[in-house]
């Protein structure tokens, strides 16, 4: 058994060591910020509103419709990252002057992008 297959071996182990640790973790956080919305709803809306009291399960399910109202069910979309930024400034200080004015003309007529001078 070779050095790289000893390791892939490990990694595995570890990536399911992890997930009942992952999941732990996100529940937990689900119960605190369903708890969160709870008591924030029972300390205020009642003598407000004057509407009734809720559970935690049904401000668990307060925070799931307005997710799905709200922020959608896609997962999560980032613009890259500090990695994928110090990727581009190297690739940017590689360009010739040409090719920065064809960058910036694409990514303002493409993307949306405001560029700046750099």
């Amino acid at each position: 058994m070779g050095i790289a297959l000893r390791k892939i071996i490990f990694m595995k182990k570890m990536l399911v060591r992890k997930i009942p640790f992952v999941i732990a973790i996100a529940a937990i956080g689900v119960f605190i910020f369903s708890g969160t919305v709870m008591l924030l709803w029972n300390g205020i809306l009642p003598s407000v509103l004057h509407i009734g009291a809720i559970t935690i399960w049904q401000a668990a399910g307060i925070l799931l419709l307005a997710r799905i109202l709200f922020g959608g069910m896609r997962g999560r979309h980032r613009m890259g990252g500090w990695r994928h930024k110090k990727q581009l400034f190297m690739k940017w200080q590689q360009m010739t002057p040409e090719e920065r004015e064809k960058f910036r003309s694409h990514a303002h007529c493409c993307s949306g992008y405001r560029t700046a001078e750099i």
